[in-house]
């Protein structure tokens, strides 16, 4: 007998749902599918349908693998842990043997999270559990299953980030302060994103012949400024000076020591959750040398009249607003939606000051002075218009308290 199988990239049609549209397959009416992976993997174990699309075949129909640890208990001096299998939807949830579980990460993440919960609320250990020690509260299981399925959600957005980027340095991320998933309205992007009825000019008018671009007269020499690098591909030049490097049109090589910026980002980074209420942060996985290239800040690139109404929708002043240019101000950057890992920076120099050793977050310095930090989460990133004067909390030694 033949089995039953879902059609791929697609959802049948039901009662009740708008947009559908009629299949080429077999005429039958579907819509397009917005539910999750692991959801439409759960239907289709629970109706018993298979489908190559989403990963379910004969094969693997009936598999069963640990995502998540839900409860504990203790039955006659044996060890419980109630299983979430992946690819099952709750219903089939199932107590097994803690010596049956061959899944340590997990086994430890369920104890380390208990421990967490306990640790937030400050109780004695002792009345957190009941039945002698042998069964969670309520609470504590609600905690960890959330916990678990934050666990996941952010490494799905992870995943995301890094498959849409295209640079060299990895993204992570993590999430140690509070139960924040990902962000619901966040779109990845690698390079400026013009709102509609902006043309951005990415055409080179003239490029270099060079063999050697550090010694001879190269792109910044024709545009009349210096060559923004040292040999060590450093910044050398003072900040707000703008920086030339080679393009499409030169015929120097990949290597070439003035091809810095437009190869983004080369340190691992990891988008973290702060735990002063500062929002999410980036911290370097990585040590960076002083005045190297770090990240270039991207966004959807708006006009400054659009900006202005823009200001007035963010929350509480709160926006991605960084000013293009500093004597037009034709063009600001909205990196609200649209953006890289520069989003998450908590205070636009993108090249470092200083050193900055591995496990240290970024921030932005708003003054462009190079001689401290300031943190914030989601501000006003403009360099010209002076705004209401904003306190920060980042905590180092050199902060001067307030944006402006």
């Amino acid at each position: 007998m033949q089995d039953k199988h879902l059609q791929g990239h697609s959802c049948r049609a039901m009662t009740g749902i708008r947009g559908w549209r009629r299949s080429p397959q077999d005429g039958a009416w579907c819509v397009p599918c917005l539910v999750s992976l692991d959801t439409l993997q759960e239907l289709c174990r629970k109706e018993k349908l298979t489908c190559k699309s989403i990963g379910i075949t004969k094969r693997n129909l009936n598999n069963y693998e640990v995502e998540y640890l839900c409860d504990y208990k203790v039955v006659k001096d044996m060890e419980y842990y109630l299983v979430k299998w992946k690819g099952w939807p709750d219903s089939t949830n199932t107590w097994e043997p803690w010596q049956n579980l061959k899944c340590p990460l997990l086994l430890q993440q369920f104890s380390n999270d208990k421990h967490n919960y306990l640790s937030q609320v400050k109780k004695d250990k002792a009345i957190t559990l009941k039945d002698n020690n042998k069964t969670l509260k309520p609470a504590i299981t609600e905690y960890i299953v959330k916990k678990a399925k934050q666990r996941i959600a952010l490494q799905r957005w992870q995943d995301e980030i890094n498959r849409r980027k295209n640079h060299k340095g990895m993204i992570f991320v993590e999430n140690t302060a509070d139960l924040q998933g990902a962000p619901s309205d966040f779109y990845y992007i690698n390079e400026y994103k013009p709102a509609p009825g902006i043309s951005l000019v990415n055409e080179a008018t003239f490029g270099c012949s060079c063999t050697d671009c550090f010694f001879q007269k190269c792109c910044p020499a024709e545009a009349g400024v210096l060559l923004a690098y040292n040999k060590n591909q450093q910044i050398k030049i003072p900040p707000g000076t703008p920086i030339y490097e080679c393009n499409s049109r030169c015929q120097c090589e990949p290597d070439c020591p003035n091809r810095i910026v437009q190869k983004g980002t080369q340190y691992s980074l990891c988008i973290f959750r702060t735990s002063n209420g500062r929002g999410r942060g980036i911290k370097t996985f990585v040590k960076i040398k002083r005045m190297s290239f770090v990240m270039e800040y991207v966004g959807e690139v708006i006009t400054s009249e659009e900006a202005e109404r823009r200001r007035q929708f963010y929350d509480k002043g709160i926006t991605y607003l960084f000013d293009l240019d500093y004597e037009s101000n034709e063009f600001t950057v909205d990196a609200a939606r649209y953006s890289n890992v520069s989003h998450f920076v908590n205070h636009s120099s993108l090249f470092s000051t200083r050193t900055i050793n591995a496990g240290e977050e970024l921030t932005f310095d708003y003054q462009m002075k190079g001689s401290g930090d300031i943190s914030s989460d989601s501000i006003d990133h403009s360099p010209v218009k002076k705004r209401v004067r904003r306190v920060w909390k980042c905590g180092v030694v050199t902060c001067r308290n307030y944006l402006n």
